[in-house]
């Protein structure tokens, strides 16, 4: 019997890391994928169907919204953002695990809808350090930078939603955290049970 796969949620304020974090977690975790969304803005130069997103017309949008196809979706400006049901749900139940990368309103949604759901924020070491990661190669101005630290606070304040919180102040240390989180709940009871049924059964026969 194969054991069911569990879903992630990672949410983290713009500059926080979040996005290398699991790039490179995906590179060293089996069984372990990341959701790829639906949107309706355009493709970007370098970017693949597929692979960055699944790009759709403003219709098709709305008629999967209609037929309840989406875990959860967003408005960003005149875009449209959502994750597939049915697509998570599948690679659940082929024992797979999956990310959601996806800000603080996306993860209630989600756990609104899969309470088993388990929440991860990433949160910077300092206000300084978000600042000079959001600050860059210093093309934008003192106004842009200060709505985007802005929107980080707002981020940041949900935090306390999260079932565990990884801190990026060492980028090896950050992506150790979150190794042991996944290493953990896969040595659960119940999910032991299942990948040992026959080991367990043998041994205590």
């Amino acid at each position: 019997m194969q054991s069911q796969g569990t879903l992630y949620t990672i949410s983290a304020p713009s500059g926080a890391g979040k996005t290398s974090l699991v790039a490179e977690l995906i590179k060293r975790t089996p069984r372990l994928g990341v959701s790829v969304s639906h949107t309706t803005r355009a493709k970007r130069p370098g970017e693949q169907e597929g692979v960055n997103y699944h790009f759709i017309s403003h219709d098709e949008f709305e008629a999967m919204l209609e037929a309840a196809a989406f875990l959860e979706h967003a408005q960003v400006f005149d875009n449209f953002y959502g994750t597939s049901q049915r697509w998570v749900e599948a690679k659940l139940a082929a024992g797979e695990d999956v990310i959601l990368e996806i800000d603080w309103q996306g993860a209630q949604q989600v756990r609104r809808l899969m309470p088993d759901t388990v929440a991860i924020f990433i949160m910077p070491p300092s206000k300084e350090a978000l600042n000079e990661r959001l600050t860059g190669r210093g093309q934008d101005d003192s106004a842009v930078i200060q709505r985007r630290m802005d929107a980080a606070v707002a981020e940041m304040s949900h935090y306390i939603e999260g079932d565990y919180v990884v801190i990026n102040d060492d980028f090896d240390t950050a992506l150790a955290d979150l190794e042991s989180i996944f290493r953990s709940h896969r040595l659960t009871l119940a999910s032991q049970q299942v990948r040992h049924q026959a080991l367990l059964s043998e041994l205590l026969s």
